[in-house]
Order: structure tokens, then sequence, then C-alpha cells
């Protein structure tokens, strides 16, 4: 020791070294306390023995765990004898706030910081206690400052408590103490799980870990009902609502406690009142009963008659139902007879005049000087064939999809491929100075679908395009494939298609307004859409009159029936 103070404390007076650390010791304004490693205490300086209110001689030689409140008193020891065991300190060399207690048994918070001294033969612990009372009132003061919050705070009916991050209770005001029947002395400066009824009570702190881990809340800034406990062990229901505040960068929550005993007692009061009146609405119902009994009885041949009655009206009614919907069917056959007659009129009627015409003319031409004028009849006469057999094609489709004997074959095949040769076969239809681009897949895929039905859709459409498209026109055919499905989009610049008839576009016989004049049956989209659905497709388009039409076509690369 006397080479450390030599080291320390440098007067050029012998011995004064140790007067200096006597009056450093008798004088200091924090408490110094010296244990052996039993616990017992071997000095205590007067600022220490004045802090815990004991005289010296009341100290020296006990253990120092007399200066502790429960828990930390029973368990100091262990404390001692964990650190000699292992040598891992939870407390010695660190700095840490802890409680003491006093004589008369009031405790009071200090922060403690403790060394081991190593002497010749033995080992003992000092311990330096600041005491932390009058930082923790002037906390509480600044809690408790506002004359406006502490007004609200004392007369509120409902309970207020402030508690701090570890949980532990800063501030209650009077209707918390009288709800749970505790002093208010008594409650601050414990664990808020004293208030608190299982199986919270328990999990609180787990609750508080959580939450300042995840900052995700399961009560904070919301209200719930949960259980509390009285002093006198009873639990009670409250209605808890917690909020986060924040005062000089240190974290508090406020829980406003709105007891809900006197509310559950007047639902089960109701409640009762409703038993008892369902007791008596069963005797009443009862009661009733027998009376409607006797009324049934003597009502029965008159309920017999009015069910006759309503039987007779029901069966009217129906009749009338089935009457108007044979009408409708009939009134939708005619449209649909009347329609057929008259596009079958004018789709026949065209082409075989023209037949009968080149007829007559090639029986005049019987030079053979005159081979090219025969020739351009004959060509005429096979266009019109033609034309005729894809009448007839579409009314043979027309009928096979109403009677479902369309089946799909689907067989495995390249797509661009099949689809460039379907663009070889439409070329000849183009309309003078009119160009097809078309656009394939940009990586080619193999697909499992039925040959005629996709080579029908686009002949069909393609040809639409060309049919009414200008000459000078280009006709626009692009395919994608994305996620499973083929995508085809067939672009034109042609009449489009008014707004008003867009809705009808798809329905049997219809021609729009402005292609009256232009050959067709109303049969080719209709036909489509049945084909693009038997794939498990689907079919939609976009058009403005005047500038053109774009379809859009979606089916899946792989058939499944």
């Amino acid at each position: 020791m006397q080479p450390i103070l030599n080291r320390y404390i440098k007067t050029g007076h012998p011995g004064e070294a140790n007067k200096i650390l006597e009056a450093i010791f008798a004088d200091a304004i924090d408490g110094i306390i010296t244990i052996d490693a039993k616990g017992v205490v071997e000095a205590i300086n007067p600022a220490a023995a004045k802090l815990f209110d004991y005289l010296p001689e009341e100290v020296i030689g006990q253990n120092i765990k007399m200066l502790m409140p429960s828990p930390y008193r029973q368990e100091h020891d262990g404390y001692i004898q964990h650190y000699q065991d292992t040598q891992k300190p939870k407390i010695i060399g660190i700095g840490r706030e802890v409680k003491g207690q006093k004589k008369d048994g009031s405790i009071f918070p200090f922060f403690l910081s403790i060394s081991e001294i190593k002497l010749e033969n033995r080992n003992i612990f000092a311990g330096i206690i600041h005491d932390i009372t009058d930082i923790r009132e002037k906390e509480k003061e600044l809690l408790y400052s506002q004359d406006q919050f502490k007004a609200i705070f004392e007369s509120a009916v409902d309970s207020i408590v402030i508690i701090d991050k570890k949980g532990i209770i800063q501030l209650v005001n009077p209707a918390t103490a009288h709800l749970f029947g505790h002093e208010i002395a008594a409650i601050e400066g414990q664990n808020i799980s004293i208030l608190m009824g299982p199986p919270h009570e328990a999990k609180h702190d787990d609750y508080m870990h959580r939450y300042h881990t995840t900052q995700v809340p399961k009560i904070i800034g919301m209200g719930r009902e949960v259980p509390a406990m009285h002093k006198d062990g009873h639990f009670f229901p409250i209605m808890l609502s917690v909020s986060e505040i924040s005062l000089n960068e240190q974290v508090y929550y406020v829980g406003l406690i709105h007891d809900l005993t006197q509310q559950k007692e007047i639902e089960h009061a109701i409640q009762t009142l409703n038993e008892e009146l369902e007791d008596k609405v069963v005797k009443r119902t009862e009661e009733l009963s027998k009376v409607v009994n006797k009324l049934l009885s003597t009502n029965k041949q008159l309920k017999i008659e009015i069910t006759e009655r309503k039987k007779i009206e029901e069966a009217l009614i129906e009749s009338q139902k089935e009457l108007k919907t044979a009408l409708e069917k009939e009134k939708e056959l005619n449209e649909l007879k009347s329609r057929f007659v008259s596009m079958a009129s004018h789709e026949f009627r065209t082409p075989l005049s023209t037949i009968l015409s080149s007829a007559s003319l090639i029986g005049k031409y019987t030079s053979g000087e005159q081979q090219d004028k025969r020739q351009k009849h004959i060509d005429r006469i096979k266009s019109m064939v033609n034309n005729l057999t894809s009448i007839l094609n579409d009314f043979l489709s027309l009928s096979k999809l109403e009677e479902g004997r369309i089946n799909v074959l689907p067989e495995t095949f390249m797509f661009n491929g099949f689809c460039q040769s379907i663009f070889e076969e439409v070329w000849p239809l183009l309309k003078k100075d009119q160009k097809l681009d078309h656009e394939v897949l940009a990586v080619d895929q193999e697909v499992y679908l039925d040959k005629q039905l996709i080579k029908n859709i686009l002949f069909n459409l393609i040809s639409n395009a060309i049919k009414y498209s200008p000459g000078d026109s280009i006709i626009q055919c692009h395919t994608r494939y994305k996620n499973g499905f083929i995508m085809i989009d067939i672009i034109d610049q042609g009449m489009g298609i008014p707004m008003a008839d867009q809705k009808h576009l798809f329905t049997r016989f219809f021609r729009a307004s402005n292609a009256i004049n232009i050959q067709g049956t109303g049969l080719g989209l209709n036909i489509v859409r049945s084909y693009v659905e038997l794939l498990h497709g689907s079919i939609h388009f976009e058009s403005e009159e005047g500038k053109g039409t774009q379809f859009h076509i979606k089916f899946p690369t792989h058939y499944t029936s």
C-alpha cells in the first residue's frame, strides 16, 4: 500500500499521505464502505453512516446485506460466492444504479461503484455510494412540473400510471391508489407487474423487451381490455390505453386505466334480465301457441283453399313466363330467319348473276383470238364459285358449332413455320399496293394445338383486314410469346367499325352499317370467337371509324381438354 501512496501522494513530509487518506475517508461527500470476502462490513465513513441513518458501530461487523432491500438482501451472499467461484464480476469494476434501505426501512436510490482491493493475505471490496435521490426526485418533479398537468393528473377520475423503459413505476395519480388499494408511495418505484393479473404479470418484462427490440406494438397506441390485480388479491377488469412519450431524451409510457367493474356488472344485470325475459317469452309463447293451434284448427280449411289458389296462380304465372319465353325465342328466330334470308339472297344472287353473265359471254367468244376474254370470265366463275363455297363453309361451321360437333384435334408443331405457310396463302388476296407486314416469334416455340382451327382464325381475320382496307395500306400481323401464351395482333388501316355497331360485332349474321355493300355473311367473327374459346383463349378488339381496327388474340401454347 505504501508504494502506491508514494506514487499518487507526494507532500515532502513523511506520514502525511496516510493523514490525507484519513481526511478523504472522513470528509468525503459520497459514502465509502469496505467489506471482507464474506460480506462483513469492516469500515464505513461518516457520509455512508449518515446516508443510511446508522451509527458506524451499528454497521461495522454486520453483513452488508442489512443495508439492502428485498430481493437483493437474500441474493447478495450468492453474488459474492458466484464471483469467488468464477471470477466473473456482475458489478465489480462497473458502476450501476441500485437501491438501499435505511434504518427506518425506507428505500432510496444510489449509484454504486465497487472495486476489489488485494491485501497481503486477503482481498476486500470497497464500495463508493453516491446518493441520487435528489436526481430522481427532480426527474419526478419534471414529470409533475406543469400546474395544468398536475391539476388534471390529480383530479382525473381514471387511473394514470407513468413507467420507464424498464417497467418501473415513476408516477401515479390518486385515482390509481384508490383503484388498486395501494398507497402512492408503495406503488412508485415498483415494477408495473404488481398491478397486473395473470398471464400479463409474468410476461410483462418480455412484452417490454420485445417492443424495444422490434418496435412492433401490441398495445402501445391502442386500447384493450385486460385484468388488473387489487392489493387484496382480487382481480377486476380494466380498459388499458398506453402511449409513448419522450422527456429529456428519456422514454416513458403513460397508461390510462378505466375501471370496467361497474360496466361489467351492468352487462351482467342486462344478461340476467334478458334471461328472465327469455323465460317469460317462452311461457308466453307456449300460451300463444295454444291459441294459435286453436286458430289453425279453425282456419285449416281456409289454408287449404288458399294453398290451392296459390298453386293455380303460380301455375298461371309459370305458364305466362313460358309463353313469354317462347314468344321471345320465336321473335329471335324470326329475326334470324329474316336476316339469314336477306343475307343469303344477297350473297347468293350476286355470284350466281356473275356466273350466269360470264357463262353467257363465254358462249359468244368462239374464236381462238378471244381466248383471253374467255379465260377472264372462267376466272370470274371460279372466283364466284369459291365465294359460294366459303359462304356454305361458314354455314356448315356454324351448324357444327351449335350442335357441338367441332372437336379439337391438337398436334405438336413449330409455330413460326406454320404461320409462314398461312401468310403465303393470304398473299394472293392482297389488293394492289397493299402490303402484309408479318412478324413471327422472336424465339420459335413448339406448340400443341389444332392446326385447322388456328388456320381458320388467322385466315379469317387477315382476309377481313385485307377486304376492309384500301389498296395502298399496310396489314400488320405480329406474334409474341409470354409465360406459356401465344399473342397475335392483327392491325389494319381500313374503314374501322362504327362505335354503335361494336357491341354487336360477334353476333351471328351481323354486318356493320358501313360494310353493307361489301361481300360477307356476318358469320366469320362469330365463328372465330367460338374457335378461340375452344382453344381456351380470348379475343378482343379496338376500332375507330375511318382509322382502322386492331384484333388481339391470346391462347395457351399447349391445349388441354
